[in-house]
Formats: C-alpha cells, structure tokens, sequence
C-alpha cells in the first residue's frame, strides 16, 4: 500500500488518476484548490480506507508546502507525486492587452510549473526518508506542437518536461523515478464545451481513431509509470494523444 498525492484531483484527469490508485490498493490525498465539495465526494466514494483531501492555492509556495506535508502527514508518508493541476486560459498575443498578458503568463506559469516544482521539492523530503519514491508529471502535447492562443500553457508544459527531465537525472541516485505523460486532448467536464459541433468534430478528427482521449487512459498510464517496474522510464515523456501529434 503506497502513499500517494494527486494535485487537481477533484475531476477530469486526476479525478480519474486518484480512482485508480485508491482501485489498486493504494492511499490517496486529493487535492483541490477551491473545489471542497467535488474532492469530498471522491474521497468518500474510493475503495479502501484512509484518504484524504488537502487544499492549497499552487501559486503559493507556503501553501504547496503545508499541503504536501499535510498529505505526508495524513498519509503516513509519501511514496509518489502526480502533478496533475494546471490552468489553461486564452491569450492571443495580437488579441490581448498588454496588462492582461502579464497576468496570464505568471498565473499560468505559477501554476503549471513553478507550482509543480515546489510540490516536487516539498514531496522528495518525504521520499528519501523512504528510500526512493515516484513524481508523475501530466504535460501536454501543447509542449511539442504549440498554443497559438494560450502559449503560456505551451510554455508551461514545455518546462513541465524539461523539470521532469532534470529531476529524473538529480533524484534516481535517491530511488525516485520521474517521467511525464503528455497527453492530447481529454474528455472532461471542463473540456465538453470544446467538444461540440462543430468545434468538437474538428477535434476528434485529428486522430486517425476519430475521438479524443478518456481519462481513464491517462490514469492508466500514470498508474504503470509508477510501479516498480517502470523505474527504466525514468526521464521519458510519453506521448498520449491517439496519433493526433507525431514528433
């Protein structure tokens, strides 16, 4: 049974990434940042015992260290990290005041990345005292092909990988593995607004497969990444988006 912290837990992917773990045995700490009601319900609803919720705005360092404390804590330790919370926001550069795009770019660079980054230097403390441990990443193919009208979160993602990378180099003499998922476009609740006519053929028809991405497949994927057997992926980033992007 391991101790594992899902950020942005309380839907769409690490809602799903969350279900998973707590299916294959493991305790969970869901974090939310302002979704209380939603992580409640999970926890409540996933197999096994000991769960928990824990909140923390990411773009705030202070708070980033008392929620992973609180999740070791409540835990009764930390074996792996999933830094799956994120903000997307629209921002064309042509389109976007100059005001605005000072905001945008340290919201989602404070959130994507730098929140990541705390997370994983506050969860390490916890791993090492374990003997090794596991941080998955969830980037996106956004990182490879580009964000035209959100290239803060392009940005974002692509330092996701890039802090990934360096991590699985600094850590793996302590037994932490670290790998990256980059997924395309998902099915959720915050993405089935983009998912209707016509906007949302036109999105399904960048797979040869004719669809988007399941959660599911994410979690599934996350979920072997962490395993024992996995430590050979430390430093990949592994493309999950049905063929849509090649690189």
């Amino acid at each position: 049974m391991r101790a594992v912290l899902v950020t942005g837990a309380s839907r769409g992917i690490g809602r799903a990434v969350a279900t998973a773990f707590a299916n294959n045995g493991d305790r969970v700490a869901i974090h939310h940042r302002n979704s209380a009601e939603l992580a409640e319900q999970l926890r409540d609803s996933l197999p096994g015992n000991g769960h928990l919720t824990v909140q923390a705005d990411l773009t705030d360092p202070a708070a980033v260290q008392r929620m992973v404390d609180t999740a070791a804590e409540g835990l009764g330790g930390l074996d792996i990290l999933v830094n799956n919370a994120g903000v997307f926001t629209s921002h064309p550069v042509l389109e976007t005041s100059y005001e605005t795009w000072q905001r945008q770019w340290r919201l989602t660079l404070d959130t994507n990345l730098v929140g990541a980054a705390n997370a994983a230097w506050c969860a390490v403390r916890h791993m090492t005292r374990r003997g090794g441990g596991r941080i998955i990443n969830v980037s996106s193919r956004g990182a490879f092909r580009g964000e035209p009208d959100s290239p803060a979160y392009g940005a974002s993602k692509a330092g996701l990988n890039a802090l990934g990378q360096s991590l699985a180099i600094a850590l793996a003499p302590h037994g932490i593995a670290v790998a990256t998922v980059a997924p395309g476009f998902v099915e959720t609740d915050m993405t089935n607004e983009h998912l209707k006519p016509p906007r949302g053929d036109e999105i399904r028809a960048q797979s040869p497969f004719g669809r988007v991405g399941r959660p599911e497949e994410v979690a599934a994927a996350v979920l072997w990444l962490a395993s024992a057997e996995a430590e050979w992926a430390s430093g990949a980033v592994l493309d999950l988006n049905g063929a849509s992007y090649l690189r």
